[in-house]
């Protein structure tokens, strides 16, 4: 369900900014995009595990906020982040 340090440190590398930058919105957008595709895998075989649907949900919300936070500072940085990400919007 989770994402292993191996793939979190080559969407680091992919999405920073500057070098070393692991707090931007692109960044961790990036990483709550994996965390739901993968949880999003787990809940469509276990239809009942309501604690997961409820972190997932958070995420997704949490993701939302800092798209919206994104979209409130730079209209071109978000337009540009979301195709990168695969985000519908």
């Amino acid at each position: 369900m989770s994402i292993t340090a191996e793939r979190k440190t080559e969407l680091i590398k992919e999405y920073e900014t500057k070098p070393g930058d692991t707090g931007s919105p692109e960044v961790q957008v990036a990483i709550l995009t994996e965390r739901i595709k993968n949880l999003t895998e787990h809940l469509q075989t276990h239809a009942k595990d309501h604690h997961s649907r409820r972190g997932l949900l958070q995420m997704v919300g949490l993701r939302r906020r800092l798209l919206d936070y994104v979209k409130r500072k730079n209209e071109e940085r978000y337009q540009t982040l979301i195709k990168r990400v695969g985000v519908r919007r």
